[in-house]
């Protein structure tokens, strides 16, 4: 009876005649060795390693599905494909069944991968996300930016107050001296000098009482 080392030199053997030209199979080193399903561009392209522990067939080969290769892969198919080989393994202990776990995939690859996405998530998706962030953004930046009322120092609001009737409304001829100010420069003297007396005339009528004296 073959020692399992000499069954893995003949399986090896064997496996190098049958995956001759082959580009999907790859001789990692004596004892481990990969296939890839799919055109490498494809979202649904996966590759399944086989390593032979001392004691194979004996023992199932280790099934590695985390390569680098298998990135774009989601977990759930990984565990799918992992299961299907385990389960095939199972069933050829103490015989050469690197070729038969192979073709197992193989045959199976439709069913195994239908939860695979055919492509990478669309850019509409991504910019969905981003967009909601930005609208976040916009709308915390608005309430950063609100202006902030104007403090007004102790004379300002002390000439602010003369300007009212002392309830918050502006008395009559408050800007009087605007006016006579702006006719003075821009028209007669005789205007100017009627709007000075009109405004001295209402000043006389409504007499400005300092919050201080009231």
């Amino acid at each position: 009876m073959s020692t399992p080392l000499e069954q893995q030199t003949d399986e090896r053997e064997a496996l190098q005649s049958i995956y001759e030209g082959d580009e999907n199979f790859k001789e990692i080193d004596l004892t481990t060795f990969q296939y890839k399903y799919g055109e490498e561009d494809n979202y649904k392209s996966f590759l399944v390693e086989l390593k032979w522990g001392e004691n194979y067939p004996d023992e199932a080969p280790t099934i590695n599905m985390n390569t680098f290769y298998n990135r774009n892969l989601l977990p759930a198919v990984k565990e799918e494909i992992q299961t299907a080989l385990s389960t095939e393994a199972s069933q050829w202990l103490g015989c050469g069944m690197t070729y038969t776990l192979f073709e197992c995939i193989k045959d199976n690859i439709e069913q195994l991968t239908a939860a695979q996405p055919e492509c990478a998530p669309t850019a509409a998706a991504v910019e969905d996300g981003v967009g909601a962030i930005k609208i976040s953004d916009t709308q915390a930046d608005a309430k950063l930016k609100e202006p902030k009322k104007e403090q007004l120092t102790k004379s300002q609001k002390r000439r602010q107050w003369e300007r009212t009737d002392h309830k918050g409304d502006r008395v009559r001829g408050w800007d009087w001296v605007d006016i006579v100010k702006h006719l003075s420069q821009t028209g007669s003297k005789e205007d100017a000098a009627a709007a000075m007396e009109s405004a001295a005339a209402a000043a006389a009528a409504n007499p400005v009482l300092h919050p201080l004296n009231i």
